[in-house]
């Protein structure tokens, strides 16, 4: 009878994670592995595989976790536009400057991995169809014309967004990306109250 597993695989995949968000894919090490996740590498390989299928895994609950967040936060709003305002604002602060791990894994590997590059692409499929629900609702609600494709908008809000991403790995302060987002609202979610 196989002995049950003495450690939260949860935990670890949460531990490995944030080394490969912080060091990238090539950069982290197996030593780095056991360091952050207090396993040896003979139990690591055991449970997870090579260190690519760690990094799959790792990969895998980010987006899953992403998903959940981004769902929440959006059907959570009182009115969809605010929502999708805070969408553009969202990926600003401290925190930030690390990127967003899937766009900082699709950039180190999408070239090279075509695993990963279909991941991406599975991931901003997902997160284009929450946005365009928000982007529905928030029709229905009146503050988003009812010609808009909420496709196309949702594409454009979530380029946006990575681009603030992107912007803010640069060191730029908080007051030009949040003067930056907030055009980007206006231009992309110009208010329709008085209309």
């Amino acid at each position: 009878m196989a002995r049950p597993r003495a450690f939260d695989e949860k935990q670890v995949l949460n531990a490995v994670r944030e080394q490969f968000w912080d060091g990238g894919y090539a950069a982290t090490s197996t030593e780095d592995l056991m360091r952050v996740s207090g396993l040896g590498k003979g139990s690591l390989y055991a449970a997870f595989g090579s260190k690519r299928q760690l990094f799959l895994r790792a990969l895998h609950s980010y987006t899953d976790d992403a998903h959940g967040h981004l769902r929440k936060a959006l059907a959570e709003a009182p009115r969809a536009v605010d929502a999708l305002r805070m969408l553009l604002e969202a990926p600003i602060g401290e925190g930030a400057r690390r990127g967003c791990l899937m766009a900082n894994s699709t950039c180190e590997l999408g070239n090279a991995d075509p695993e990963v590059l279909r991941h991406a692409h599975r991931t901003y499929e997902t997160s284009t169809t929450l946005i365009a629900d928000c982007v529905t609702r928030a029709q229905r609600e009146g503050d988003v014309p009812a010609g808009a494709d909420p496709i196309t908008l949702a594409r454009a809000l979530l380029a946006a967004q990575q681009g603030i991403v992107f912007m803010s790995r640069t060191g730029l302060d908080t007051a030009t990306l949040t003067s930056t987002a907030r055009s980007l609202a206006a231009q992309l979610l110009p208010d329709h109250s008085g209309d």
